[in-house]
């Protein structure tokens, strides 16, 4: 009976996980939907646009080239009117002459032929009509002001729309996540040399596959990349996954997106649980500080803090399909006396994991480790069996030990600005490192009985706290390399109860 419970709720879990799927690519699918209408307009409007200032480029272009035809026009009319005035005026002039020379011819008195006659040959070698040219001065010809468009034409029947880059195919094999960086890689499916650069966007999310439509996140753009890989360093990996996508450019359009890439990116989350700490500490998400004051008005915002987390939508359980370890938040007593102490909000069950801490200026003394969940509220860091930590105090002068079940080891180590710690609790080390270099400066060798937390102290300071790390590539490579102990110190190793 149990064994068929449990198939069939095997079953149940993968329908539920199918029809979110397909819920996933119906939303999709009407989001494509949507973009081909929207997208269909917006070509349509650029279309009429360029062919509007196509047509008012041709429009100028008609306009001024009859405009030179006319300034023509106008010209040949003038020279030829002026030459056409001056023909008539010698014509009109000419005929004068010859009717005064008709009229000489006749007349009977030699005296008087001979006088009309002299003065019509003196006229004669003045007059116009033997001074006129009779060649036009202008031709009729406007050949010169013709065109052809043929060429043109031909052209103009040419064109086609923009040639729009391929979508680039991103290889995921070659893609990489480490130390806190993504590495992306793509190729185009054939050559094009008309490519000038590549956008690449990301961004972070808690579901695995395909993006969703309806994602909280926007995508974050990297643009003007001029090579066919990326590398995003310096990240925080306070979400499961990273989706990638990558679209090419030419100098005029940029092309279709590459089928998206879903990247794991799962790093280690938590912050300072403030509904732990001493009353002498004020505490936020990533920072506690000392409070001589006795943490005054402390207890009144985190309680703000907690019934902002009940009310409206839920907070997602804290567990690692959501991108957050198991929380570690309880109705425990808050730490008191001499104990300056908070704890991590998240349980380490399982698995290796990495965060650093950096200590502010002038900071007199504080502690870095993990606990167990039950240490007690008068307890110090490492004076108990299950609490191993390193701690450092400045006050009169600097000393650097690692602390387990009451007993320190000291080390010659300068003090690092930042600390790394390192908790494999599958391998029961707890190691820590300079942040910087990766120089190993402990660790702690145990086997751990029940889920441990990340623990600090500090008086007459703060800590800043640096999560949603991944393991580094160089501490990996020392833990493998040496057995999870090179260079460590071993002599306060033992069985934590």
């Amino acid at each position: 009976m149990d064994s068929q419970r449990e198939a069939l709720q095997r079953i149940i879990t993968t329908l539920a996980n199918k029809d979110d799927e397909i819920q996933n690519f119906i939303e999709t699918l009407n989001h494509t939907l949507k973009n081909v209408q929207v997208n269909t307009t917006k070509v349509m409007i650029d279309l009429e646009e360029e062919f509007g200032a196509l047509q008012a480029t041709l429009d100028e272009m008609k306009a001024s080239m009859v405009n030179k035809i006319k300034q023509e026009q106008t010209y040949k009319s003038q020279e030829l009117q002026n030459q056409l005035t001056i023909c008539n005026n010698a014509l009109e002039s000419s005929e004068e002459l010859l009717d005064y020379a008709n009229r000489t011819l006749s007349t009977n008195d030699p005296e008087a032929f001979t006088k009309a006659a002299k003065q019509i040959k003196d006229r004669v070698t003045m007059a116009p009509a033997f001074r006129l040219s009779l060649k036009p001065k202008i031709s009729d010809n406007m050949t010169h002001l013709m065109v052809d468009f043929f060429h043109e034409k031909q052209m103009l029947r040419s064109l086609k729309f923009l040639p729009v880059p391929r979508a680039p195919e991103i290889d995921l094999a070659d893609c990489l996540v480490a130390d806190n960086c993504a590495t992306v890689v793509w190729r185009m499916p054939e050559e094009d040399h008309k490519i000038d650069h590549y956008i690449l966007e990301y961004r972070k999310t808690n579901y695995e596959g395909p993006p969703r439509v309806k994602e909280e996140r926007n995508w974050d753009i990297i643009d003007n990349i001029k090579d066919t890989e990326y590398t995003l360093t310096g990240l925080k990996f306070e979400s499961k996954y990273m989706n990638f996508r990558v679209r090419a450019c030419n100098k005029a359009v940029a092309g279709d997106y590459s089928e998206p890439i879903t990247l794991e990116t799962r790093g280690f989350n938590f912050t300072f649980d403030g509904t732990t700490s001493h009353q002498n500490l004020k505490v936020d998400d990533f920072t506690v500080e000392w409070d001589s004051s006795g943490g005054k008005g402390q207890e009144s915002r985190i309680k703000g803090k907690e019934n902002k987390g009940r009310s409206g939508t839920p907070s997602p359980k804290r567990t690692f399909v959501s991108g957050r370890p198991a929380s570690a938040r309880t109705n425990r007593d808050r730490f008191t006396g001499e104990s300056y102490t908070v704890l991590g909000d998240a349980l380490i069950e399982n698995g290796q994991h990495y965060w650093e801490v950096k200590s502010q200026k002038d900071c007199k003394s504080y502690s870095i480790g993990v606990s167990y969940r039950n240490l007690g509220k008068f307890d110090q860091l490492g004076k108990t069996v299950t609490s191993w930590c390193i701690h450092i105090n400045n006050w009169l002068q600097t000393s650097f030990a690692a602390k387990h079940n009451n007993k320190a080891k000291f080390m010659d180590a300068q003090v690092p600005d930042k600390i790394g710690v390192y908790c494999d609790y599958d391998g029961g080390h707890v190691s820590f490192y300079n942040a910087d270099t990766k120089q190993l400066l402990h660790t702690f060798k145990t086997k751990f009985t029940q889920p441990v937390i990340p623990a600090f102290m500090v008086w007459c300071g703060g800590l800043n706290l640096y999560t949603g790390l991944q393991v580094p590539s160089a501490i990996k490579s020392l833990q493998k390399g040496d057995g999870g102990l090179g260079g460590s110190e071993n002599s306060l190793t033992g069985l934590a109860q």
